[in-house]
Order: structure tokens, then C-alpha cells, then sequence
């Protein structure tokens, strides 16, 4: 903890580049997600497949993702916020689908006789009953973004990993433990962030 407190301005840096990295992987992510969940759900066809797709995606190590990248993309951000982003997809997805095919079928049906546009079926009534889902995937995918991104170290694209590699390479132990504690602050924040937005989302649709 004395590493923590002597050079609490580094850490500050390197906790600011990982939640960087980790808040883009998941605006991209889930830009990506949404109209692929959406095209699963109303799609039997496609769903079984994407799924599969994006399972064996998931299985790749992502130190080995983040090495396979490397030729393409080079060293850095960038392949980074690739792998978190492709990473991101299974658990996005399929919750977006779980969302969207949750919904009663007597809630749609009353949609459509009320003269609803699909479009307007889908903002109004489909997107606020499935957003709790929805949410608790994005909880759970922000948990896994942020653990893996502190791998993305291993690649020049910064964060709290760096402490962590400099210290098992060095072997000062102050280092990795000022590392795993920001890495734990950070996914504890981000947790109670997420779980405090799903409660008054959840609230709003129950009409609460």
C-alpha cells in the first residue's frame, strides 16, 4: 500500500487510461450489440449461428487475441479496444436477445392495435421492457472488460497492467498489489454505478 500512497499521481494515470479503454470498448461494443441482438431475436435463423460465432470468439485466450492482432493493427490502443470489443459480444448479445424475446407477446400484440410503427413498437414499449436485462448484461460485461483489459498492458496499450507486469518482472511486490487494488476499486465502482442504474430502471418500468 506505500507504493499506492507515494505515487498515487501514476496510479491515477494508468486507473484513467484503463476506465479510457474500457468505457470505449463498451460504447462500441454495445453500438455493435444492440441491432445485432435485436436482428437475433426477431431472426431464429441467424440467432443459433451468431451465438456460436461469437461463443468460439469468446474461448480465444485473449492474451493469444491480443497477439493475433498484433500484425494487423500493431502495438497499443488500438488492438486493444479490438479484442475488448469483440469480447464484449457475447455477453451484450445475448443479453439483448434474452431482453427483447422476455417481453409478453400480449404487450406487442396491444402495441400493434394501438397503430405502432415497428420502429415505435421497438423505442417505446420493446427497448424500456428489455433495458434491465439489457443492463445487467452491460454490468457484467463492463466486470469482464475491465479484467481483461488490464491484460491489454502486454501490448503497450497501458493501464493499471503495467504496474502489475513491472512489478512480477521486477519483483516488487509494492507494485502489484497497488495494481490489483486500483483494478478492484475501479470494478467495484463501476459495479455499484451500474447496479444503482438498474435499480431506477427497473423502477421506472415497473411505474413505480
Amino acid at each position: 500500500m506505500r507504493y499506492l500512497v507515494e505515487h498515487s499521481g501514476a496510479v491515477l494515470a494508468l486507473l484513467v487510461q484503463q476506465a479510457w479503454l474500457t468505457a470505449a470498448a463498451l460504447v462500441i461494443a454495445s453500438a455493435i450489440a444492440l441491432p445485432l441482438g435485436l436482428l437475433a431475436a426477431r431472426k431464429a435463423a441467424i440467432r443459433g449461428p451468431l451465438l456460436a460465432l461469437l461463443d468460439v470468439l469468446y474461448t480465444i485466450p485473449s492474451l493469444a487475441l491480443f497477439v493475433l492482432l498484433i500484425p494487423l493493427l500493431g502495438l497499443g490502443f488500438t488492438p486493444a479496444l479490438v479484442a475488448l470489443v469483440v469480447y464484449a459480444q457475447i455477453v451484450l448479445v445475448r443479453n439483448v436477445i434474452v431482453g427483447l424475446r422476455g417481453i409478453d407477446p400480449a404487450v406487442l400484440e396491444a402495441a400493434r392495435g394501438m397503430g405502432m410503427t415497428g420502429a415505435q413498437r421497438f423505442r417505446r414499449v420493446e427497448l424500456p421492457l428489455a433495458a434491465p436485462v439489457i443492463l445487467a448484461g452491460m454490468r457484467v460485461a463492463i466486470l469482464v472488460t475491465i479484467g481483461t483489459s488490464t491484460l491489454a498492458a502486454f501490448i503497450n496499450a497501458g493501464g493499471l497492467g503495467m504496474l502489475l507486469f513491472m512489478g512480477v518482472s521486477q519483483g516488487h511486490t509494492d507494485e502489484i498489489v497497488a495494481g490489483a487494488v486500483a483494478v478492484s476499486a475501479l470494478a467495484l465502482t463501476a459495479n455499484v454505478l451500474m447496479q444503482r442504474l438498474e435499480a431506477r430502471i427497473a423502477s421506472a418500468v415497473r411505474g413505480d
